[in-house]
């Protein structure tokens, strides 16, 4: 087995896989550490094969990079939904805002696929690189970086050198840890419920999300209309009961807390609970070192924007670390990494903000503050420039986003 590559990555999620495909290019070498074995690619083409617990809202940009990696026909032919309209109301009032994809000339805003079907699609694509090098199951337990590279030294004793290590090992980085880099942040003393429930009336496509002074709670449409994956984010202690209860005791509750919008809730899956934080690292990059995805930051889940800003990382740093090779520069020195780090840094933290800024501010139960959330709600949906303006940047149709997000050629 190679002992030495160009590139090593920490981390076979879904950002850590999209920046290996996103780096294939000849003479390249690039090793994905990967503490979990792969799966095949799921078929999944009856409503009765159980859904994945955790899904992702992937945006038009993200949409844009599977495809130009070739990996998007891979989630087709198992389970994507797209997800053509959003309704969001406060439940502290009479404000909602509803967008529609059809206002700014998209057929969707984005799609509903379950992580696994992610990750197996780009697996199948890591098989088609010669250079690239899928090393599982195998972890990481010590790094030590030099003037000319980094060496990893893995869990079974083995030990790898890279001229550039990329940590995209999540939002508990080994990688960032052992490079000292120190993060800012806070814990919001939440946890998010995921589960997919069954309704009555079909979602019709659309992305239903109700703030509750506790946490905004998300139904999120899958490929069988009457099926939705929620994301119930709620005050730690009450989602530990609600994940004690019985099934019939958590649908009443979850009834009882978001409505008839969708009809009864005739069932729900097994659930699960995962603690929510704000991180920002203080620095993406060391020389011979770069963090991507919650490696470097993580956002509160309500925006549905945590793993697409993972994967404008990912191919953002691909970008600079292909130009350098390209023009037979040093792509681990700090002059290059620095590149990425100042493209993507800005971005972050405003998303970073704004999700912060948006949990506090429908946490507030005050009077005066409802009344003025509620109207400013109204306000915004009635303002159809403002309303596609947040559309298109939330869909990745603007901003500074990398080549691979742009459509690819018909």
């Amino acid at each position: 087995m190679r002992t030495d590559y160009d590139i090593l990555i920490a981390g076979g999620g879904i950002v850590g896989t999209t920046l290996a495909c996103a780096l294939a290019t000849p003479g390249l070498t690039v090793g994905l550490i990967d503490d979990h074995s792969p799966s095949p690619l799921p078929i999944m083409d009856t409503a009765d094969t159980d859904y994945d617990l955790r899904v992702s809202a992937i945006t038009l940009a993200s949409r844009n990079i599977f495809q130009n990696l070739n990996a998007w026909t891979g989630m087709q032919r198992t389970r994507v939904s797209p997800m053509r309209e959003m309704q969001v109301w406060d439940a502290g009032g009479r404000g909602a805002i509803h967008f529609d994809s059809a206002e700014i000339g998209e057929p969707c805003l984005g799609f509903i696929i379950e992580n696994r079907v992610i990750l197996a699609a780009l697996f199948d694509c890591l098989q088609t690189f010669t250079d690239i090098e899928h090393l599982y199951p195998a972890t990481i337990e010590n790094i030590q970086v030099d003037k000319t590279g980094a060496q990893t030294q893995l869990k079974d004793g083995r030990k790898l050198r890279a001229r550039l290590l990329v940590g995209a090992d999540g939002a508990q980085s080994h990688v960032r840890e052992e490079a000292g880099i120190h993060t800012h942040g806070w814990s919001y003393g939440q946890k998010a419920i995921v589960a997919t429930v069954t309704t009555s009336r079909p979602h019709n496509e659309t992305a239903w999300q109700k703030f509750l002074p506790t946490g905004p709670l998300a139904f999120l449409p899958l490929n069988h209309q009457h099926r939705c994956s929620i994301v119930w984010s709620t005050d730690a202690g009450n989602a530990e009961i609600l994940l004690r209860w019985e099934d019939a005791v958590f649908i009443n509750a979850l009834q009882t807390a978001f409505g008839d919008r969708l009809g009864e809730i005739t069932s729900v899956s097994a659930r699960a609970g995962f603690p929510l934080a704000l991180s920002h690292a203080e620095s993406y990059v060391q020389p011979r070192l770069a963090l991507v995805g919650d490696a470097a930051h993580s956002v509160h889940p309500l925006a549905g924007q945590g793993v697409n800003l993972g994967i404008a990382d990912a191919c953002s740093l691909a970008e600079i670390i292909l130009d350098a090779h390209m023009d037979k520069k040093d792509i681990g020195a700090y002059s290059i990494l620095r590149r990425y780090e100042r493209w993507r840094k800005g971005d972050n933290l405003t998303m970073l903000a704004i999700t912060d800024g948006l949990n506090r501010l429908f946490g507030i139960s005050a009077t005066p503050v409802k009344r003025l959330r509620n109207i400013g709600l109204n306000a915004v949906n009635s303002m159809a420039l403002i309303k596609n303006l947040l559309m298109r940047h939330a869909t990745g149709l603007q901003g500074d986003l990398p080549n691979l997000s742009r459509r690819p050629a018909l």
